[in-house]
């Protein structure tokens, strides 16, 4: 049960980051609010980096900016090294 939290814990918080790049994005380009940097970074530390980078690459939103990449890596890193955790102590 507790392996299934975590599957769609990740799920849902890289669908979240991914979509709200792309809002972001879409927020940017209308010149309207937008999406706090700490939200991105925030979600993307705490298990979103990959569709944090996802939404960057597809986007092309925030690259210019190491702290995104360096954050969404972290992240990724994390999300990779939880699934694997899950994965290898069946």
């Amino acid at each position: 049960m507790f392996k299934n939290l975590v599957f769609i814990y990740l799920i849902i918080i890289n669908l979240t980051v991914f979509f709200m790049m792309y809002y972001d994005k879409k927020q940017a380009r209308k010149r309207k609010w937008r999406v706090p940097e700490f939200n991105l970074l925030f979600l993307g530390l705490i298990g979103g980096g990959i569709g944090g980078l996802l939404g960057q690459q597809l986007f092309h939103h925030k690259t210019k900016k190491l702290r995104f990449y360096l954050i969404f890596g972290i992240g990724a890193i994390f999300a990779i090294a939880v699934t694997y955790f899950i994965i290898v102590n069946k």
